[in-house]
């Protein structure tokens, strides 16, 4: 009988874990400087401020299919079906890109820019930081789409696939928290 061995994760699925929990730190301390400063202001937004909600949704719910796509790529590369992981991959990356439309439209149509008030710069600060994200991840997943059949990708050594699909559903999870911090506790 052989004893059991611990199993240990990738190098590079432990380090983007490293660097996803560094980056809930970023986050975590904007979210803390917009909530402060929203206890600190009876007036938080600025009257008159408008920020488009359905656009959001939309945002967002492109997000929520980015990440079940993503899902579904993972699962497809580990099976080695790089057919189905290939469009999945294609289609999240489109969501990405739709998302990055909806934000930059966002930004577009808003009545306020990043000097207006300390509301103005934490929104643009909050949402293009995420944006940033989201685009980092844009190329991630393009990457990703292109190289899927290399040696680096296959079912038994799939670490690329898992470290990028943890990366693109973190951009979905703190984009949620960052939708409800925006846009439903007004």
């Amino acid at each position: 009988m052989k004893s059991p061995v611990a199993i240990r994760a990738h190098p590079l699925v432990f380090g983007v874990v490293v660097f996803l929990a560094s980056e809930s730190m970023l986050f975590a301390g904007l979210l803390a400087a917009w909530y402060d400063l929203k206890g600190l202001n009876a007036r938080w937004m600025a009257p008159g401020t408008e920020i488009d909600y359905g656009l959001a949704t939309f945002g967002t719910l492109l997000l929520g299919l980015g990440s079940v796509t993503m899902g579904v790529a993972q699962f497809a590369a580990a099976k080695r079906r790089a057919g189905v992981a290939r469009a999945m991959l294609v289609l999240t990356l489109f969501c990405a890109l739709g998302f990055a439309y909806t934000a930059l439209r966002d930004w577009s149509q808003a009545n306020f820019h990043v000097d207006t008030n300390a509301y103005g710069t934490l929104f643009y600060v909050l949402t293009g930081t995420h944006l940033a994200h989201v685009l980092a991840g844009a190329v991630l997943l393009f990457a990703l789409t292109l190289f899927l059949g290399k040696p680096a990708f296959t079912s038994d050594r799939h670490a690329g696939v898992e470290a990028i699909a943890y990366y693109w559903h973190f951009v979905f999870v703190v984009w949620l928290a960052l939708y409800a911090t925006i846009y439903l506790l007004r």
